[in-house]
């Protein structure tokens, strides 16, 4: 990671949140163009500037945070008030994509740009740049970017004219990621584009953590807006463990302040997982179950059924509980379990989640099983172990497949066992909460299930990936003229219910970025929060060199997940589940 200093940072914290002991240039908006040896850093705005920002409609059927929104929800649109008042001036964004030619810039960023284009969810003046090494011309990146963009399942007939509307936005500059010179060309570029407009620019940071910083401090020093806001897009892994973490976060905020930095996590940006509290918090019936009363276990389940394939060298310095359990996974617990948040503005939100993270128990090596997955033929066709990867040591202990059982010490959820496991070149491809509930007391039909009881308990699933669903396990009386039971689901599949394409969670998160909503994005307190619950099984497993349970490649698994669950007489739902 590159190193920072803090010689050029002056925090508004220095003038004690008030703006009269600020200089008279910098009183007026509570803008702070703060500058130190010419170097400017990224303005800073007051809540309400960042609220109110351009103007456009989504003619998306099913609207992106309509909840949020609700107050511009209209006429089954969602109108997203990009105006601002205090400003005549026209406004525009200037979207640069640093790391451009990268794959995660081909196949979802550029993609959800073209998705909200089409959609008419972006303003009037914008523009797309991408910014990478590679010496490529404008027309190369078009022609690059063309080939991954789609429109919707229910096609419109102007799509291609759309496709080319869209591309002829498209614009890019060569450079290096730490190089002030090369963002200051950038910057030139923006600005002729810009034309004289209220210039505001979002920068979507789609490279590697150790050229993070870097990338910052040019963006910051050279890049950033001068009169509008100025926001940064930070891709996953936020470092490690803990300490790198802090690191990170503590350069990072040298030239950013907390409410410019947009940590993405993916995941959160998903339908399923969106729904999750409107789920329990606007259904009666659901909220008063919510609690260790009525809830057995929950469990998250995410599997892949592909191994590394093209991402050994990035995977094996991170292993499966850093890439999927920390982030992925950790965040939709905490959205799960907390509390009825004040209300749902995005710090209301956030807070309550730090709250379920900072009542977790650290996690013990006790309470863990990894894996890692091995060679295997199947009929007429073999599948690889991990280490045949070219870019992966022969003798790497990194876990392809971890299952953990963690604990939420609080009134609502003491005792109950969140179990989590995920794994790649598994027998399927999935991403669900399942819950299991208590059996029922005194059961009149226990004799109808025989002596597994766990037969007769009723599952809430959440399915978040593939085919999104939701369904709730019930007992059922077969119909005829004897007493037998059956299990049934009462299923809400979405794509028999809404039969519109649902918008990728980039496209979502994006869209909230430019609209200054962070409900969805991770606070730099939630992140300390959850690395300090992963960072000492990490350390422990690394110094202790703890050899993972092999698997083969395309089954369930490695045997120890069976064993955890047990230890704590819980059965995994995707093992016997019955999905529809």
């Amino acid at each position: 990671m590159a190193t920072c200093s803090s010689s050029s940072f002056i925090s508004p914290s220095s003038f004690n949140n008030d703006p009269t002991q600020l200089p008279k240039t910098l009183q007026k908006g509570l803008l702070l163009p703060i500058r130190r040896s010419n170097i400017p850093l990224l303005h800073i705005h007051s809540n309400s500037h960042l609220r109110k920002q351009f103007q456009s409609k989504c003619s998306n059927g099913y609207p992106l945070n309509a909840v949020h929104f609700q107050d511009v929800y209209q006429n089954g649109e969602m109108s997203v008030d990009w105006t601002d008042e205090a400003e005549a001036k026209e406004t525009t964004i200037s979207i640069t994509v640093v790391g451009a030619s990268g794959d995660l810039a081909k196949k979802k960023i550029f993609p959800a740009l073209f998705a909200l284009f089409y959609e008419d969810c972006l303003p009037k003046h914008f523009t797309v740049f991408g910014y990478a090494r590679s010496k490529l011309t404008d027309e190369e990146l078009r022609n690059m970017i063309s080939r991954t963009l789609t429109c919707r399942i229910d096609k419109r007939e102007n799509c291609s004219d759309k496709m080319v509307q869209f591309l002829q936005r498209c614009f890019y500059h060569s450079g290096q990621y730490g190089s002030e010179e090369n963002f200051l060309e950038l910057d030139r570029k923006l600005k002729e584009k810009e034309a004289g407009r209220l210039p505001n620019r979002l920068f979507y940071l789609s490279i590697p953590p150790n050229i993070f910083v870097d990338a910052v401090r040019c963006a910051s020093c050279c890049a950033s807006s001068a009169t509008g806001w100025t926001r940064v897009i930070v891709e996953k892994p936020f470092g490690r463990d803990s300490e790198s973490s802090g690191e990170l976060t503590r350069c990072l905020k040298q030239y950013l302040t907390e409410d410019q930095i947009f940590r993405i996590d993916h995941y959160l940006g998903k339908e399923l997982v969106e729904n999750l509290s409107v789920l329990r918090f606007s259904n009666l019936v659901f909220e008063p179950l919510w609690s260790r009363q009525y809830i057995r276990n929950v469990q998250l389940i995410f599997s892949e059924d592909f191994g590394v394939e093209g991402r050994g060298g990035y995977f094996d310095s991170y292993g499966i509980i850093r890439d999927i359990m920390q982030n992925h996974l950790l965040q939709i617990l905490a959205l799960f379990a907390m509390e009825t948040p004040v209300s749902l503005d995005a710090e209301d939100i956030r807070n309550e989640k730090v709250k379920v993270l900072r009542s977790m128990r650290t996690l013990q090596l006790d309470d863990v099983v990894v894996g890692q997955y091995k060679g295997h033929t199947k009929g007429s066709k073999t599948y690889p172990s991990y280490t045949d990867d070219p870019t992966i040591p022969n003798h790497s202990l990194t876990a392809t497949f971890a299952a953990a059982a963690l604990f939420i010490d609080n009134a609502r959820w003491d005792g109950v066992p969140f179990l989590m496991k995920a794994g790649k070149a598994l027998h399927n491809r999935r991403a669900e909460i399942r819950v299991q509930f208590r059996h029922v007391p005194g059961n009149l039909y226990k004799g109808k299930f025989g002596m597994d009881m766990d037969e007769a308990t009723n599952e809430l699933v959440i399915r978040v990936q593939p085919d999104e669903a939701i369904y709730l396990t019930i007992n059922n009386k077969i119909p005829g003229l004897g007493m037998r039971l059956d299990r049934s689901n009462l299923n809400l599949l979405y794509k028999a219910r809404y039969p519109r394409e649902i918008p990728d969670a980039y496209e979502r998160l994006l869209l909230d970025a430019m609209a200054g909503e962070r409900r969805l994005f991770i606070r730099s307190d939630e992140l300390d929060a959850a690395w300090a619950l992963f960072t000492p099984l990490l350390k422990e497993l690394e110094e202790k060199k703890i050899a993972p349970e092999l698997y083969p490649y395309g089954s369930r698994g490695p045997v120890g997940e069976h064993y955890l669950a047990a230890k704590y007489n819980i059965r995994w739902g995707d093992l016997t589940s019955d999905d529809s």
